[in-house]
């Protein structure tokens, strides 16, 4: 997974250059849904157009992945700037194009068997 998580960390970066930094990219592996990773992301670009800022990441991922790991993404969630969870995380760990490991949390009301944070940052630091 670390494997997957590094691509994610390349896709960030690229993303990042093309479109404006990220406050959060995330993977987050749901206790409740083994081998599913939900990939977390908070930035003022994604806000403005979900649906285009979607359609940019997935076709960076799918240009990236293997078929064997774009399965394994279960779905992109865009977070609200003002969103709970996403300060709880900025309070939690700051990290900007790194890969940083969680392991049996609880984040967004969920429990979170593993995590990669590759940035997690408020939007003005």
């Amino acid at each position: 997974m670390k494997e997957l998580a590094e691509k994610l960390r390349n896709i960030e970066i690229e993303l990042s250059k093309e479109n404006g930094d990220f406050e959060l990219f995330a993977l987050f592996l749901r206790a409740d849904a083994p081998d599913k990773w939900d990939l977390i992301i908070s930035s003022n670009w994604a806000r403005k157009d979900k649906k285009s800022a979607l359609n940019t990441i997935v076709s960076k991922i799918q240009g990236t992945l293997s078929a064997e790991e774009t399965v394994k993404l279960s779905r992109i969630i865009i977070l609200n700037k003002d969103d709970a969870a996403l300060n709880a995380l900025h309070g939690a760990m700051h990290v900007e194009h790194g890969v940083a490991e969680i392991s049996d949390s609880n984040f967004f009301g969920l429990a979170i068997k593993h995590a990669y944070l590759i940035t997690s940052k408020r939007a003005n630091s």
